[in-house]
């Protein structure tokens, strides 16, 4: 599978994911956040990073880009979309996932292996792991608390959006502990942690991330 890792002005993580990507046995293609031109993929990963460094909101900006122009359509049209952390919050600065991103509710950036089970593999880049597999995988944020009304809260709870949740102590106020979500078709999600960084026994926490680098191709091996 191609799929295409997007960079913006102030990314940190896109060439890691496409590491993640090559990795996880697909084919990663470097996208430019002012083109028109998603190059045939098959499926796009928004990085973490500060985007347009985070002003106005995290997010906010990026989302009128020309690139998202186009993601946002694909998307529209089924196209799997991964956002990691900024990526997170760009997918609900789009609309193209629900509630929003607010700062860590203790006011400090945090950074740490961070537990997580996840609650729904039925997405294109979670149906390697089992439904309520828990995972170890990277955290780094400042602005990570996800919010929305308690309707919402109850519609993602009750539709099976809720991707991934926090294990332990809640690492930044998100509310009902989630780490991640998905839209109602199920080919958008968004994750706060950062799974491309726990693909490797050398680095970092582990491969426990590995998973949503592998979910793509199995399935279409399936």
């Amino acid at each position: 599978m191609k799929i295409g890792v997007v960079t913006f002005p102030g990314s940190l993580d896109d060439v890691d994911a496409q590491r993640a990507v090559a990795i996880g046995g697909n084919d990663a293609v470097a996208l430019w956040h002012g083109d028109h031109d998603l190059k045939g993929v098959d499926a796009v990963v928004l990085p973490g990073g500060f985007s347009y460094g985070d002003y106005l909101r995290c997010g906010a900006i990026s989302r009128f880009s020309p690139v998202m122009a186009e993601v946002i359509a694909a998307a529209g049209r089924g196209m799997p979309v991964l956002g990691i952390c900024n990526g997170f919050q760009i997918l609900c600065e789009s609309h193209l996932l629900p509630g929003a991103l607010i700062r860590n509710d203790h006011r400090k950036f945090v950074c740490r292996d961070q537990r997580l089970r996840v609650e729904n593999n039925r997405t294109p880049w979670t149906s390697a792991y089992a439904e309520g597999a828990e995972i170890t995988i990277v955290l780094k944020n400042g602005e990570g608390g996800f919010v929305a009304d308690e309707a919402t809260l109850d519609r993602l709870e009750g539709e099976g959006q809720v991707v991934a949740r926090y294990l332990g102590d809640n690492p930044n106020g998100s509310l009902r502990d989630i780490a991640g979500v998905t839209n109602a078709a199920g080919n958008v999600v968004g994750l706060m942690p950062h799974p491309e960084h726990a693909v490797e026994d050398l680095t970092g926490a582990g491969t426990d991330g590995l998973g949503f680098f592998t979910s793509l191709v199995e399935q279409s091996f399936a």
